[in-house]
């Protein structure tokens, strides 16, 4: 099984794919890890906010990855804002009975209630060396563009509205 977990900055992919790690034991790709590889090694001349550039080259590669995994029947997990919201396009129905996919949204009322608690938790899985350009406005724009996208693609999405969840279930 695959589980591909998108979503705005900051709403939690990592600590889920981590979770899903520790509880059944299903490896994952962070595709933060593969971008700044790919910067770090000179391979992309791309700076790390260049997302919609990011997304054209880092999803061929993870495509063809999840694609391996589903050839030798492995289980992965996918995590990151790098995966298009037209993902279903890239895989044949077979392929897709494979796929799990959820993208993490915080409303706005959450986001406005509890954006210092979110600032606070944001290296609870990983440390972020320069945060400066996540913002409030920021995160209400990202996290109201995921919804939209969602809806639009009819992709099924986590609403984070009253409090975080402990858990997500798929």
């Amino acid at each position: 099984m695959i589980y591909l977990i998108a979503g705005a900055s900051h709403t939690g992919k990592t600590l889920l794919a981590q979770q899903l790690l520790e509880r059944r034991h299903i490896p994952y790709l962070s595709l933060d890890h593969l971008k700044m590889g790919l910067i770090r090694s000179g391979t992309i001349a791309l700076s790390p906010t260049q997302d919609e550039a990011l997304t054209a080259v880092l999803w061929p590669i993870a495509r063809e990855m999840i694609r391996t995994a589903l050839e030798n029947r492995q289980s992965l997990t996918v995590e990151g804002c790098y995966i298009p919201y037209t993902w279903q396009q890239d895989f044949t129905p077979a392929e897709r009975a494979e796929i799990r996919y959820l993208c993490l949204v915080m409303s706005r009322d959450y986001l406005l209630r509890h954006f210092a608690q979110v600032q606070r938790y944001a290296n609870v899985v990983e440390h972020r060396l320069d945060d400066s350009d996540f913002t409030l406005d920021t995160a209400l724009a990202d996290n109201a563009e995921a919804l939209r996208q969602c809806q639009l693609h009819g992709l099924p999405y986590r609403l984070i509205d009253e409090t975080y969840p402990r858990e997500i279930e798929w």
